[in-house]
């Protein structure tokens, strides 16, 4: 589906800027995608960091409910908020060691919810076993495995768990079944080499062609090591419900591995700009923000009110948010994007005024909703809605 200014800039007429909006025919477009990458019956699990607004989980979920079963939440408070909204088969990818919101956690699973958490030590198994004992209830954990590639001078992956190999994983499975009150479930391990990093950049042949020889080697060596884990376990009597691997950038890959049955996705659902850049896939545009133009110092430089939006992560350009429409807009080398104005240099052929908005895309998914209250709904060139992020909920989980 392709998009011009008009198209937004039209929709977008009469609205407060600046503004977040979702294209919901490129939502869809995208779930379709998504679901005709995966194979091998795989299900997939909604990564909330990459969508953060409960109305566009549920949009997501209504796509298919067979497909996209469970959510993966970043903080354990987001589980409980999720929970109490509704949502079921909640995943807490990051480990918590806060009795309170452990508390809190335990009066959802005493409702009936299924939310698990993630470990990867011994010190994570007895501070959960802890307070589940004091609540009198079992509760469902999942280990953590880092999926990360060393060779010689590069640690090809990013530094998250300390389990890495089988006998690392079954001490700590010895462990913890010594205690009665958690119960191991599950086993997650993301390939952020892989399914986070871009290996198509324009301009940058040799660049990528050796990320992508990386990447092989990588997902040879993970899929192996992942397999004898799994298989090591299930030796010890352990039948687990689910192994959570891979991401919207190594779908296709960790579909193969036959101990999988379900891919974290995220940020394929909106495809922000750091996605841009792959071999294998090209999703649309969903989420993007508007700026006001309220300056035009001279002809062709117009600056917009906002705009500073980085995303997380090392410091580099790739983390600016990038012009997105009119097409031939363009950030200034030595300001980049500001927090209260942002200069842009355009060559395009829209006559731009006073008041007409920027268009621009986030780096990361999700993280962009964490500067609006809103998200404005556009489908069918019209605006048909609007939906609160997790901030307009009055939320802020990190």
């Amino acid at each position: 589906m392709q998009r011009n200014y008009q198209y937004y800039k039209q929709a977008l007429r009469g609205n407060q800027f600046p503004l977040c909006f979702l294209d919901v025919d490129l939502l869809k477009e995208n779930c379709k995608q998504i679901k005709t990458r995966i194979s091998h019956s795989k299900k997939i699990r909604i990564a909330s960091k990459s969508i953060r607004s409960v109305e566009v989980l549920k949009m997501i979920t209504d796509f298919d409910k067979d497909l996209f079963s469970g959510i993966m939440c970043f903080s354990m408070a987001e589980a409980v908020f999720l929970s109490q909204k509704g949502f079921d088969n909640l995943l807490v990818a990051y480990p918590c060691m806060q009795e309170k919101l452990m508390e809190e956690l335990c009066v959802e699973i005493k409702k009936g919810k299924t939310i698990i958490l993630m470990v990867d030590c011994k010190k994570h198994v007895d501070a959960i076993q802890a307070v589940a004992k004091k609540n009198n209830i079992v509760v469902s954990i999942c280990l953590d495995i880092d999926m990360s590639t060393d060779f010689p001078g590069l640690h090809f992956g990013v530094w998250r768990s300390s389990l890495f190999n089988k006998n690392q994983v079954l001490e700590l499975v010895a462990h913890i079944q010594k205690n009665n009150h958690v119960r191991l479930d599950g086993l997650m391990g993301y390939e952020a080499q892989i399914a986070g990093v871009g290996d198509n950049a324009p301009g940058q042949i040799l660049k990528n062609k050796a990320i992508q020889l990386l990447k092989k080697i990588s997902q040879k060596e993970i899929s192996k090591r992942r397999k004898e884990i799994v298989e090591a376990i299930q030796a010890k009597g352990i039948k687990l419900k689910f192994v959570n691997g891979g991401g919207t950038g190594s779908i296709e890959q960790t579909c193969t591995e036959e101990v999988v049955t379900e891919i974290a996705v995220g940020s394929g659902f909106y495809s922000p700009s750091l996605f841009d850049y792959y071999n294998s896939f090209k999703h649309q545009a969903a989420l993007a923000f508007a700026v006001e133009i309220v300056r035009n110092p001279k002809p062709n430089v117009y600056t917009c009110h906002g705009g500073g939006y980085i995303a997380s992560g090392s410091v580099g350009k790739e983390k600016l948010p990038i012009p997105y429409l009119p097409n031939g807009i363009k950030l200034f080398e030595n300001e980049g994007v500001g927090e209260v104005q942002t200069p842009f240099i355009y060559s395009g052929n829209e006559k731009l005024e006073m008041g007409d908005p920027i268009l621009m895309r986030h780096a990361k998914a999700g993280e962009v909703c964490e500067r609006f209250n809103e998200i404005i709904l556009i489908a069918d060139g019209k605006v048909m809605g609007k939906v609160p992020t997790y901030r307009g909920e009055g939320k802020c989980f990190l």
